[in-house]
């Protein structure tokens, strides 16, 4: 892996050997055919397995870090109590140190020994989402996690993963064990074992390959205020409409997607320029849950204040009152990318493919169909790593739209692309 000499982060430095990462390649929580996480026996956890879950939380007890998998991707854990465990953890990924972590848990009872309190509607949307994608912000109990989770905060970001692996390694450390995503800092997050060796090979102590995430985006990242009504600070894998489903009342955005007309200036990338953006905010839902994300430097959740899941190359996203319109404009750009000497790639939805010539890119990835946005939030990180793989210079991504599982999909290439936004009218 090429280290980013430029990073304003701290510079790391590798243990020498990539045999230093100890890999366990599972039986437990391969996908099926139907998409679903299964053994092969069909038990939650294959007995093959548990010698090897068994020494990779042995690690995470004596303080190493481990990458597993959960339903949403890759995580790597430590031992959230532990500072120094914690601190190997900011300096494989390269990741700042004012950007809190979020703890994983195996059993309701565990959440009890690290919080002050559960509002009612958190506990509702526990009873509903957990085990799942859904992160819950909650006051934390003094003295129990490394301050280093936290950032200085006096909340903590908590949830329950929706996976075999994931719960048996947790059941088996018996700790809290704080996971971001196990990917180095800014980088697509990883859907595969091999993405995280790809990035953290020589860095971390283990990497247990569970097979491909199922959801592929990150848990939503949610906070209930005083009054009950709930602060989306970063959406995920549980979207907005199936919250308000348990609490009756809609949540507010922390972080807005794509969409409105708010504009605002973007960085282009390559030779060929980007036009600004057009970034959205504004409105009581976006102040309501900026204000739960407090005025501290240090952000209330991840991805909410740095520039994540970005390919090396360029990315904008394109966006248009017509898919046709969409098409034109990005081929276009690709073909002026193409001759300035640009290596091109474009990310497409299967049904606008027809609208564009023969090979726009370089490289062409397809998210699937826009029927199916769960889909295309499996196979986004991956996407955006195949770019890298292509030396792809200058990228373009269609927009999606906002609703259900296409607002954290947007979320993300809004990340990736630093906010650069192309209308194509």
């Amino acid at each position: 892996m090429t280290e980013d000499k430029h990073s304003p982060f701290a510079a790391q430095r590798r243990s020498g050997l990539i045999e230093s990462t100890l890999y366990w390649s599972l039986a437990s929580g391969k996908e099926g055919t139907d998409g679903r996480t299964e053994s092969s026996d069909g038990l939650p956890v294959s007995t093959s397995d548990l010698g090897m879950i068994s020494e990779a939380a042995a690690l995470l007890r004596s303080g190493e870090t481990v990458a597993f998998p959960t339903e949403t991707v890759y995580g790597l854990g430590a031992d959230a109590r532990n500072t120094a465990a914690v601190e190997a953890v900011f300096a494989a990924k390269g990741r700042p140190s004012d950007n809190p972590l979020i703890v994983h848990i195996a059993r309701r009872e565990d959440l009890d020994r690290l919080v002050t309190e559960v509002h009612p509607v958190a506990e509702a949307l526990i009873y509903a989402f957990w085990p799942g994608p859904l992160t819950l912000v909650l006051p934390v109990r003094p003295g129990v996690l490394s301050p280093l989770v936290t950032a200085g905060l006096d909340t903590v970001g908590v949830r329950m993963p929706d996976h075999p692996v994931a719960l048996a390694l947790l059941r088996a450390a018996d700790c809290p064990v704080a996971a971001p995503s196990a990917n180095r800092s800014g980088r697509p997050s990883p859907t595969l074992a091999a993405h995280v060796l790809e990035d953290l090979a020589g860095y971390i102590g283990g990497v247990l390959d569970g097979g491909a995430a199922g959801v592929g985006l990150e848990s939503t990242v949610v906070q209930v205020q005083p009054d009950g009504t709930v602060a989306v600070l970063r959406p995920g894998g549980i979207t907005a409409e199936q919250l308000a489903a348990v609490t009756g009342t809609e949540a507010a955005a922390a972080e807005p997607a794509a969409g409105a007309d708010t504009p605002a200036g973007a960085s282009g990338g390559g030779s060929v320029p980007v036009p600004p953006a057009a970034v959205p905010g504004g409105g009581e839902a976006g102040a309501a849950a900026q204000a739960a994300a407090g005025n501290s430097p240090a952000p209330r959740a991840p991805g909410m204040k740095y520039t994540h899941y970005a390919p090396r190359g360029a990315l904008g996203i394109v966006r248009g009152s017509s898919a046709q319109r969409v098409a034109e404009t990005a081929a276009g750009l690709l073909q002026a990318a193409q001759r300035a000497g640009e290596i091109t790639g474009l990310l497409l939805f299967e049904e606008h493919r027809a609208l564009y010539p023969a090979d726009p890119a370089a490289c062409t990835v397809s998210l699937g169909s826009l029927s199916s946005p769960e889909e295309a939030a499996r196979f986004l990180y991956a996407a955006l790593r195949r770019f890298d793989e292509a030396g792809a210079t200058y990228i373009l991504a269609e927009a999606c739209p906002v609703t259900g599982l296409g607002a954290a999909i947007m979320n993300r290439l809004m990340k990736a692309a630093g906010e650069s936004v192309i209308d194509a009218g």
